[in-house]
């Protein structure tokens, strides 16, 4: 629940309290006990001293209820006032629990993102003639890991990209995402075609899942200036966005997802400078509203313009917020910006295969 929400909570409670303290002072009935729902209402949200407040209040507003029911502390009214204080108590104890594991879940939730980012590697601003930026983000739902990944290998031959999602979650997923990488950097760093590379990581990766385990993933190559070659198995289309403003996605034919197939196609598409082009997981494109909508992405394409890459995936993730019901990322979500800038370095200035290899060994 989200601060403002929280806010206009407390406020209800309140509202509810001063209501029934209305009903109790004109009706001859004693409603004195449904103040009680005051802090009950509070305790969903709130936190324990605010609760608390709403507690105490509700209970002395009970024991001053005599004043004006003619009832001065007789058996009745001991009762309800007993019956108040102890769904006060109630109250400011779930409260207190839930804030505890609220805290407890909040430092799991990190535990989980140094897990992950322990198995991301970390990208250069610039690879040859293309600028990058990644971001990993763990969702708020709950605190197991996902498997989202990405990754790129950059020699003085080729400059490859990798950006993937392992189905599943927990600490098999993480174990399953490092094995994508390594297949990833062993196959990229041998194979010439791309489809190869592909085909070579879904043979390495086969024995190590089920059968119902595979992974959807992006790979690019942009080794050639203003051309981009990309295998897509089974994992959503990217994003082009235009030096002018203008965008698509880019949509292939989608092979199997690594690890259930050993056929793979390459398909290529110019890029001019300055043209963009995003590649993302799932979690993106599967944010809801509260009408249960999916984030769409091509309408939000004018904040990958940004000129700076990372801010541009900063209003990114923050528009998927905006877009989701409860203003956080439900899931996981990996991103990755590229820009075609071919008057940065070449490869060959940058790294050689050696240093790269050496690098990641």
């Amino acid at each position: 629940m989200t601060p403002e929400q929280r806010v206009v909570l407390g406020r209800v409670a309140v509202a509810l309290m001063g209501l029934l303290l209305a009903a109790d002072l004109v009706f001859e009935v004693a409603l004195s006990p449904l103040f009680a729902l005051a802090p009950v209402i509070g305790s969903i949200a709130l936190r324990t001293r605010h609760t608390t407040y709403l507690a105490l209040t509700a209970t002395l507003l009970a024991l001053v209820s005599d004043r004006w029911n003619d009832n001065a502390w007789d058996a009745q009214h001991v009762v309800r006032v007993v019956d108040v204080a102890l769904m006060s108590a109630v109250a400011v104890s779930i409260a207190w629990v839930r804030r505890r594991s609220a805290a407890r879940l909040g430092a799991l939730k990190v535990l989980a993102e140094v897990a992950q980012y322990a198995v991301l590697p970390v990208v250069p601003s610039t690879v040859g003639r293309t600028g990058v930026a990644v971001r990993y983000e763990s969702g708020t739902t709950d605190t197991v890991i996902g498997g989202d990944l990405y990754d790129c290998y950059h020699s003085s031959t080729h400059i490859r990209f990798l950006i993937g999602d392992v189905r599943g979650k927990g600490i098999e997923a993480v174990e399953q995402s490092a094995r994508v990488i390594r297949a990833f950097r062993q196959a990229a760093a041998i194979e010439q075609e791309l489809e190869t590379v592909a085909v070579e990581m879904s043979r390495y990766l086969q024995p190590f899942f089920s059968d119902e385990e595979f992974v959807t993933a992006l790979l690019l190559d942009t080794t050639e200036a203003g051309r981009v070659r990309m295998v897509n198995a089974g994992h959503p289309a990217p994003l082009l966005v235009r030096a002018d403003g203008s965008s698509e996605f880019v949509e292939r034919d989608a092979d199997l997802p690594l690890g259930l197939g050993l056929f793979f196609a390459t398909h290529e598409f110019t890029w001019e400078p300055g043209d963009r082009l995003l590649l993302y997981t799932d979690g993106v494109t599967e944010a809801r509203d509260r009408r249960g909508e999916f984030f769409d992405l091509g309408r939000h394409a004018d904040v990958l313009t940004d000129p700076s890459l990372e801010l541009a995936l900063t209003r990114l993730l923050e528009c998927v917020r905006d877009h989701s019901s409860a203003h956080e990322l439900g899931d996981d979500v990996a991103v990755m910006l590229m820009e075609h800038s071919p008057n940065v370095k070449t490869p060959e200035s940058v790294v050689n295969d050696g240093d790269w290899l050496e690098l990641y060994a």
